[in-house]
């Protein structure tokens, strides 16, 4: 049988002795779309931090596709809520992008042709082609969250997590982004934290509602139900087929 693409077993993690996430319970078959849902300050990017190992668990397990999360490096790509870097550093687009074809097991050698194929592929994919000899420093939000995309996708993961992937993008490519991750989840495992509510249910096949405990929802359908457990306020879903719109009520203004 082969692992879950992630499994997470008893898990706590605090911020100088402040819990953050407590007693994570939960795994996630290889092929699935999981979006991560919640407030802000809740715990969804320090989640996403320790499945792709940079931060440790204060205990309990954590298992990327059968390993432990700091030797699955390798097999995942990451795509930051945050693009921003040295906007002087004179990188182009597509070298940014090439990047994700580094390895330390290619360490030291050329890129071949096959790599510099693959990633103008996706740089058309995402839009970026155009753009290629552009220096990254003189783009938009949106357009280097574009190439980000493109350079995770670079590696050729078995799972792609993504940290509010449509945060500085216009609505045109969000809804061409999530197209395209439904076209790479045949191959790919998704794991997308997300406010895009909506768009993202058309999508998702399962749902995690974090908010420094979890819930996991097995079926992608979001239901209002859930979202009050996550935001914990009163949340109407108002719809035209599908959701498509969160409006929090509450007491005070």
């Amino acid at each position: 049988m082969k692992p879950y693409a992630v499994e997470v077993r008893d898990m706590w993690f605090s911020y100088d002795n402040v819990p953050i996430l407590r007693d994570i319970n939960f795994h996630l078959e290889q092929g699935d779309f999981l979006a991560i849902l919640g407030p802000n300050g809740g715990g969804k990017t320090t989640l996403l931090k320790l499945l792709l190992g940079i931060l440790r668990p204060d205990r309990g397990v954590i298992r990327i596709l059968g390993e432990a999360a700091h030797d699955a490096k390798n097999r995942v790509g990451y795509v930051p809520q945050n693009t921003d870097f040295n906007m002087t550093f004179p990188i182009p687009v597509f070298d940014l992008a090439l990047m994700g074809r580094m390895s330390p097991s290619r360490m030291g050698r050329r890129f071949s042709a096959e790599d510099r194929l693959k990633v103008g592929e996706l740089l058309r994919k995402v839009g970026m082609w155009d753009y290629r000899d552009v220096p990254v420093g003189k783009l938009s939000g949106g357009q280097r969250q574009r190439v980000f995309i493109a350079r995770a996708l670079a590696t050729e993961p078995q799972i792609l997590f993504l940290d509010e992937p449509t945060a500085s993008v216009d609505p045109e490519f969000e809804t061409n982004l999530y197209e395209f991750l439904r076209e790479l989840n045949e191959k790919v495992t998704v794991v997308v934290i997300t406010h895009d509510i909506g768009v993202i249910s058309r999508y998702v096949r399962s749902v995690a509602c974090v908010n420094h405990t979890l819930i996991f929802h097995g079926e992608g359908h979001i239901t209002t139900e859930m979202l009050e457990g996550a935001y914990q306020c009163p949340v109407d879903l108002i719809a035209h087929g599908l959701p498509h719109r969160v409006l929090p009520e509450h007491g005070e203004r």
